[in-house]
């Protein structure tokens, strides 16, 4: 059941994001009274989504130091230089900008996992790295968006509203993931719940973001102009991704499985995680919320893509 939801889910969320936008334009009201379910939702797919991640395992992650050497320079440095180089070139709003850096800055911890194992990638590796990929860029994010959008950005998002969302939604949520996982080694019963959590990411992000299509159907149509702009930013990036990884895959002399997991790892973007933060902007900068979501459906179907070219094309075996 988990395997056919995971495999499914691209078209999941595209069906949940039409419906939530024949709702947001049919009953309005119904929409804004939904809303009011965001964040709790929000707060257990987080939960949820914590307790598939071997928290308690981050220094056994360290064990291949060659790919976690890099998995670290491609996630946290090259990917980040490569949009610094674009973010000069983009002729966009500042919020559909920080829509576009919230979510290409931060590797994803969850759903890249099914893809490289999917993609015949080395999923024991992407299991053991996800802990410190979490750790890291809780750290860094706020360190990017100092560099890229400014103090004054910055301050703006610096707000009581955004550090409750923080300690509420990721802070509490891996606090309470963390005790799971703990409980979960010592007693069966547990570790038995556990993996039937496994079952409720797709479920929960399909109603996340069927509440978010409907609220936000006067930012989409609204932005309709700038999703084709940035749909091709998303693509681009996806391709770098690949690209990023048969190179440093290379460049770090791994084995193919290696390399396709490091290209599963660049194209898959965090972008549930920063969809606290970008709820809490204020309303003018909400078009950062519409592009996190849009950029989700994106990456989905360009997974789909990559199942095919990467194990194929990109990086077959030798």
């Amino acid at each position: 059941m988990r395997d056919q939801l995971e495999q499914q889910q691209s078209w999941i969320y595209l069906g949940f994001i039409c419906l939530g936008l024949a709702l947001g334009s049919g009953l309005p009201a119904l929409s804004a009274t939904l809303q009011q379910l965001l964040w709790p939702l929000l707060g257990l797919l987080l939960y949820v989504t914590f307790t598939q991640i071997p928290l308690l395992h981050i220094a056994q992650s360290m064990k291949d130091k060659r790919f976690m050497a890099a998995l670290m320079v491609g996630n946290f440095i090259a990917i980040p230089a490569f949009l610094a180089l674009l973010v000069v070139w983009l002729p966009l709003s500042p919020p559909v900008l920080a829509g576009v850096l919230l979510v290409l800055l931060v590797p994803c911890t969850d759903w890249f996992i099914t893809f490289t194992h999917l993609g015949k990638g080395d999923t024991a590796r992407a299991v053991a790295a996800t802990p410190l990929l979490l750790l890291v860029q809780m750290i860094a994010l706020p360190v990017y968006l100092w560099l890229f959008l400014g103090s004054e950005w910055f301050q703006l998002t610096l707000s009581t509203e955004l550090l409750r969302a923080f300690a509420g939604l990721i802070l509490t949520p891996l606090a309470l993931a963390w005790l799971t996982e703990y409980a979960a080694q010592r007693h069966k019963a547990v570790e038995r719940s556990v993996h039937k959590l496994g079952l409720l990411p797709v479920p929960l992000l399909a109603l996340v973001v069927f509440i978010i299509a409907a609220s936000q159907i006067k930012t989409v149509l609204g932005l309709s102009q700038v999703l084709v702009q940035v749909v091709f930013i998303f693509i681009g990036f996806l391709l770098f991704a690949a690209l990023l990884g048969k190179g440093l895959g290379k460049l770090f002399k791994l084995p193919t499985t290696s390399a396709r997991t490091l290209a599963f790892s660049f194209g898959t973007r965090n972008s549930f995680v920063m969809l606290p933060i970008a709820l809490t902007l204020p309303s003018a900068w909400q078009a950062a919320v519409v592009v996190i979501v849009f950029q989700s459906l994106v990456e989905l179907f360009g997974m789909v893509a990559f199942l095919r070219w990467v194990p194929s094309k990109l990086l077959p075996k030798p």
